[in-house]
């Protein structure tokens, strides 16, 4: 019994998501597969940054790069190469990770504010290189032949291919942020989230951890940035490298609660909650990313633990089930 205690967690976390992956399956409606699609790619990817901010503390601001470096080279690999789906997604994730581990050995030198910045000129400068790389279609980007689709059962049965696979990838990445958690590895990226120089002093390799970190929390989102722009059938420089998106991710992260298991699936679907009300709302609808922002700034202020921190802080009890 008590074993079975240990992992409460991680199976609320996951009953979370199968709550929500189970919505448009009993509807059968395409719209609801679509809303369920957005929360639940917005959990993944916040769950994914969550292994590196919420557990070293180190905000990146651009960390949409994955997701966009994963998917321009999965994307090409099925329209020019004519790979399937599933090698495709591997090899988008893989190129996101190497990527991080060659950027992390440099900018995870810096610290703070320093580090931050250096991500934004990160996202900027392979987005320009994207932008120019005729290989991948220049400014104009690529797009899928339909009949790819036809591999899959047609465009319809992809479509409900691809959010079955987002589910898996979403219980994935939730199963891995607890598996780093709660392991000796995650007790030292979280020392260094706490005091890093004092973690060094006590024998936690900061450097190598928070490259480690780094390059795991890169390795999702190439995947899922494959995933996504073979169901949208096209890719762009200026869509997959959204700097806002990155913005929008730690807004996701600190809503639920950075550090915590559970946090990022609050946090992600319920703010991709929001922006729907807000982009379908005609007073907002223009505004919604200055909302994002304030929303950002009032979690800093008032909530810095989050919606999990929060609760977990004011509940003790509650600190072995909210993980």
């Amino acid at each position: 019994m008590k074993g079975w205690r240990n992992y409460l967690g991680l199976i609320i976390s996951l009953t979370a998501v199968l709550a929500l992956a189970l919505w448009p399956v009993i509807t059968g409606k395409d719209i609801t597969r679509e809303e369920a699609f957005t929360m639940l790619l917005s959990v993944a990817l916040a769950s994914s940054l969550n292994i590196f901010l919420g557990y070293t503390g180190y905000v990146s601001f651009g960390h949409v790069v994955y997701f966009g470096l994963g998917g321009y080279v999965g994307f090409y690999l099925m329209s020019a190469q004519e790979w399937s789906l599933w090698p495709s997604m591997l090899a988008g994730g893989l190129a996101s990770a190497l990527v991080a581990f060659l950027l992390g050995k440099a900018i995870l030198r810096l610290r703070g504010g320093y580090f931050a910045l250096a991500t934004i000129g990160v996202n900027e400068a392979i987005r320009a290189f994207i932008n120019n790389f005729g290989l991948f279609g220049g400014p104009v980007g690529m797009t899928l032949n339909f009949s790819v689709y036809k591999a899959y059962g047609g465009a319809r049965e992809a479509l409900w291919m691809s959010f079955y696979v987002l589910v898996a990838l979403t219980m994935a990445v939730i199963i891995v942020s607890y598996l780093v958690r709660t392991s000796k590895f995650g007790l030292g990226l979280l020392a260094i989230r706490e005091d890093e120089d004092a973690a060094e002093v006590m024998g936690v390799a900061a450097p190598n951890a928070k490259t480690w970190a780094y390059v795991l929390s890169a390795l999702f989102p190439g995947i899922l940035g494959a995933l996504f722009f073979f169901k949208n059938g096209n890719i762009e420089p200026a869509p997959a490298f959204r700097l806002h998106l990155s913005i929008e991710m730690i807004v996701m992260v600190m809503l639920g609660g950075q550090g915590t298991v559970l946090g990022p699936i609050l946090g992600g679907a319920g703010y991709q909650r929001m922006r729907g009300l807000l982009l379908t709302s005609r007073f907002f609808k223009d505004i919604q990313l200055a909302v994002a922002g304030a929303l950002l700034l009032g979690i800093v202020l008032f909530v810095p633990a989050g919606v999990v921190g929060w609760v977990r802080n004011r509940f003790p009890k509650s600190r072995r089930i909210l993980q």
